[in-house]
């Protein structure tokens, strides 16, 4: 597997909490998505770690494409 199993072509939106570490997938393996839950095993993917700066709403790439990870940059538009 040398490129991440798309999860879905669009975003999640997630409710952040400031100062909360969040454990990105970027597999797109993962049962609880857009966060790893550790089905990266024996793949070259590692989750990425975000630390929310303040709280809000954020948009976690969902297609495992993005150029800015973990952040949704409209990539899944090209797929």
């Amino acid at each position: 597997m040398d490129k991440p199993h798309v999860a879905q072509k669009e975003p999640y939106a997630v409710e952040v909490e400031a100062g909360k570490k969040y454990l990105w997938c970027s597999c797109g393996l993962s049962k609880k998505q857009p966060f790893c839950d550790a089905s990266h095993k024996g793949t070259p993917f590692k989750p990425l770690l975000h630390v929310a700066e303040e709280s809000g709403t954020v948009y976690f790439c969902g297609c495992k494409h993005t150029k800015s990870p973990p952040m949704c940059d409209g990539s899944h538009n090209d797929l």
